[in-house]
């Protein structure tokens, strides 16, 4: 069978459209068997309210994340009517309120402007030719797959268009100088402190708080910052310096050889993304906590490193500013890759659809199958091991999902490197670290643990359904014909590492195909819960499949 690599993009409605399909597949339609294949189209019935949808296929797929091509159609009076994006979004409006009894008043809004961002995002001016790295970090077009409202967002098309990775933002950060006996701030590794220091100088008796600018204005009338900046307790020394690149969260910012996580007060598909209290005390505190696990586990697994966040800094005038204006340094990418290896982010990899450089039919452009084959063996020995040893010997929960994940490629564009980010991601099992736990604040503690089982859902969701899965499917988009011997190649790598570590009940039931847990972000999001909270639903598991 020949590629089925799309030639050209989306329409924003069309994408918008698929992408409301998957997660009706994944979360509504397939748990009830109410879907089929038939004559090159998916079919889809809505259970609750019986309505029948159609689309055509591309590809389909061993774990039902098949590939859409063109419009949606809707059955009407024994034919097929097409249904736009808007026409669309009222029928899962209506499916879900009679599904679940429970209304939404946000959801077609959140719909609209997610389909305003994909439109904005098609709109965007070419790339930098010489920056793969930051040109795979602000790729994601269309964003989540298997969410509803990817690229819904709150704040002005013009803020979004200075400060978004879409858009291929750069820009200075805004530097304020804070009155030394305000600083609040905490860090295991001293370079990190010092990093943010020699951004800018500042007058004796004050400390450099680096802002992002977006944030700085929309905290401009809070009345503390205001008093603070009469006072001179907090100086405005305007922005300046060297430019810094949103990544692909858009609140983490990279430059100057680190990323600056900082709060951001916009709504991001489900979310606020702003830097908590104990999100700003936990970062550092893991990264001391974990430092000898993760050497251990570096020792272990020499083709990975997790990215530590050993500082953060804010001003230390109530709690609003504290997190307003709260930024989590983590380390750059440099500090763990080898000379010659460009790191690429998972994400813009395992894309859909090829919008840069770092897409993995340019890495493979022109590789056969074994070639193909060869690359995916070489990429699961990187990032599987390690997740896995983190989680059954040590406690820890890392999420690989693929937005944070960046992987390291050598000049052929070969995978030799995988370097996990974003420690707010990263939990402890209780009864691993009871002492650690212990000795921090029960607000600082509590939201860094999962019990067993809900680590394990999240694990096997980050790694397999979010990351491998995806990474799979562009592959099998080159190779269609391979999709069951790249699955066979994850079952090898699961096998090899029980042979070598011990083979626990979870795994074993990996290993046996039991269903996988996804993530109901669907589900969540018309429910208006927390991500903490979300729920999983099971899909069908290609893990069985012997390697041959």
């Amino acid at each position: 069978m020949s590629t089925t690599v799309p030639t050209g993009l989306p329409t924003a409605g069309h994408a918008v459209a698929h992408t409301l399909l998957n997660c009706l597949l994944r979360e509504v339609c397939g748990p009830e068997h109410r879907t089929a294949v038939t004559d090159g189209h998916l079919l889809l019935r809505l259970p609750a309210t019986g309505t029948l949808l159609r689309v055509a296929l591309r590809r389909t797929s061993l774990t039902g994340a098949h590939r859409f091509t063109g419009p949606v159609f809707e059955e009407w009076h024994g034919g097929w009517t097409e249904l736009g994006r808007e026409r669309l979004a009222m029928r899962v409006h209506a499916e879900l309120t009679a599904r679940t009894g429970v209304a939404n008043d946000e959801f077609l809004e959140q719909l609209a402007s997610s389909h305003e961002g994909v439109e904005a995002a098609l709109d965007r001016p070419a790339a930098p030719p010489d920056d793969g790295y930051l040109e795979s970090e602000q790729a994601l077009v269309f964003g989540h797959r298997f969410h509803p409202t990817p690229k819904a967002r709150t704040g002005g098309r013009d803020a979004w268009t200075a400060y978004a990775p879409e858009a291929r933002a750069a820009f200075p950060l805004r530097h304020l100088a804070v009155r030394a006996g305000l600083l609040a701030q905490d860090s295991s590794e001293p370079w990190a402190p010092d990093a943010l220091d020699r951004l800018r100088p500042v007058p004796d008796g004050y400390r450099l708080l680096p802002a992002h600018p977006w944030q700085y204005e929309l905290l401009s009338g809070h009345p503390r910052l205001r008093a603070a900046l009469a006072a001179r307790d907090i100086l405005d020394l305007g922005t300046g310096g060297a430019l810094y690149t949103p990544t692909s969260s858009v609140r983490t910012l990279y430059g100057d050889g680190m990323f600056l996580k900082f709060s951001l007060n916009v709504r991001i598909t489900n979310c606020l993304r702003k830097n908590a209290a104990y999100e700003l005390t936990g970062a550092v505190a893991l990264t001391r906590a974990l430092a000898p696990v993760l050497e251990r586990l570096a020792g272990r697994f020499p083709g990975h490193a997790v990215l530590r966040e050993p500082a953060y800094r804010s001003a230390g005038l109530g709690n609003d500013l504290l997190e307003g204006l709260g930024v989590i340094v983590r380390e750059g990418p440099a500090r763990h890759l080898p000379p010659g290896v460009t790191p690429l982010l998972a994400a813009a990899v395992a894309d859909e659809y090829p919008t840069c450089s770092a897409h993995i039919s340019r890495l493979l452009e022109g590789a056969g199958p074994q070639a193909a084959l060869q690359w995916w063996s070489a990429y699961l020995r990187l990032v599987v091991p390690p997740v896995l040893a983190a989680y059954f010997d040590h406690g820890v929960v890392l999420e690989p999902h693929l937005q944070n994940v960046l992987i390291g490629v050598d000049s052929d564009g070969f995978p030799v490197r995988v370097l996990f980010r974003d420690l707010e991601g990263a939990k402890l099992l209780p009864e691993c670290h009871a002492g650690l736990l212990a000795s921090l604040p029960a607000d600082v503690a509590r939201p860094m643990t999962y019990d067993a089982r809900r680590g394990w859902d999240r694990v096997v969701y980050c790694l397999f359904v979010n990351h491998l899965a995806e990474l799979a499917a562009a592959i099998a988009d080159l190779h269609p014909h391979l999709e069951p011997a790249l699955w066979g190649r994850v079952h090898r790598t699961l096998r090899e590492y029980a042979a070598e570590n011990g083979c626990p009940p979870a795994l074993r039931a990996l290993l046996d195909g039991a269903p996988l847990p996804a993530k109901a972000n669907l589900l969540t999001r018309w429910r208006r819960q927390a991500d903490r909270s979300s729920g999983y639903v099971p899909i069908p598991s290609p893990l069985s499949w012997e390697d041959a």
